[in-house]
């Protein structure tokens, strides 16, 4: 009698009819494993196949490119569809448009001969480049005049055109009119170390915005009331906002004379932690400068 506990012999791999499970274990008798010559004679047929079907692929991409001229040639013509959507360009902005003919720029230079060097405008915002050395007269005419009346100053900066070697420093005039609502822009370009009027007796808010100016470009207005530096300390070296400026941190008169000597060490924390975008004015030299220019006034106790 068999053992109850006995089970069923399993298949042998070599069998015939027999299939085995996969994740069984076990390995393929040698007898299943083809010889070296059979497996290649097995890739050269393949290969032959993969040709074969190539080949009646393009032969049915030809037969199709010859018959579609002569099924359209004794076919009726097909309906027209819809027609397609123009290609929409795309929309240019808005560009500046000669202003010979505004009547303000026609107004200054029946006024003022050769004075009006060019006049553009730029989504309704007339710019009129003048010459510098009759801007007072220009301005307290704009101020004055019962049509123009442009008694607002709201703006006085500079721009620097280094490329420009005649001419690279440009002060800008933003001028309103109260009562009419209307803005215009006055432009008068200087040379490096020339003198511009002071334009503050025509407007006495052009007193600080002069002095910012002449503090962060570097020029110079004639009849100033008080011209000197409003933002740096009166003896820093440069003006920041000149296109030449360096961006990065950088040594000065100004920071040999009033900032105690680094050792070695210090200074390449410091390079450390600037090159790494930490907070600045967090090491002890750094608020010792932010002390000598508050005069001592504590403006950020989370420093300490």
């Amino acid at each position: 009698m068999a053992d109850d506990n006995d089970k069923p012999d399993k298949p042998t791999p070599d069998a015939p009819g027999v299939v085995i499970p996969p994740g069984e274990p076990g390995t393929p008798p040698p007898a299943a494993i083809p010889d070296a010559g059979e497996a290649a004679g097995a890739d050269a047929e393949k290969a032959a196949m993969v040709e074969q079907a190539k080949s009646r692929v393009a032969a049915v991409k030809e037969s199709l490119g010859e018959k579609a001229p002569a099924a359209t040639a004794g076919a009726p013509p097909a309906a027209p569809g819809a027609p397609k959507a123009p290609v929409k360009k795309k929309e240019e902005g808005p560009k500046p448009s000669d202003a010979s003919g505004n009547k303000l720029v026609k107004k200054l230079k029946a006024k003022f001969d050769g004075v009006v060097l060019e006049a553009v405008e730029f989504i309704g915002q007339v710019s009129i480049r003048v010459a510098p050395d009759r801007i007072v007269e220009i301005c307290n005419f704009l101020r004055d005049d019962a049509e123009a009346r442009f008694n607002y100053l709201s703006d006085l900066t500079c721009v620097h055109y280094p490329m420009q070697a005649s001419q690279p420093l440009e002060v800008v005039y933003n001028l309103y009119s109260i009562s009419s609502n209307e803005r215009v822009r006055l432009k008068a370009a200087i040379a490096e170390g020339a003198s511009i009027d002071s334009v503050a007796e025509v407007w006495p808010a052009a007193n600080w915005m002069e002095r910012e100016v002449y503090d962060l470009f570097g020029v110079n207005f004639r009849n100033h009331p008080d011209l000197r530096r409003i933002l740096l300390p009166p003896d820093w070296v440069g003006h920041p906002l000149r296109k030449d400026y360096p961006l990065e941190f950088i040594e000065n008169e100004w920071t040999k004379r009033h900032l105690p000597e680094m050792t070695d060490v210090q200074r390449e924390q410091l390079d450390q932690r600037r090159a790494y975008g930490l907070e600045i004015l967090s090491v002890p030299q750094e608020r010792m400068m932010r002390e000598i220019l508050q005069s001592g006034k504590e403006v950020m106790p989370k420093d300490k």
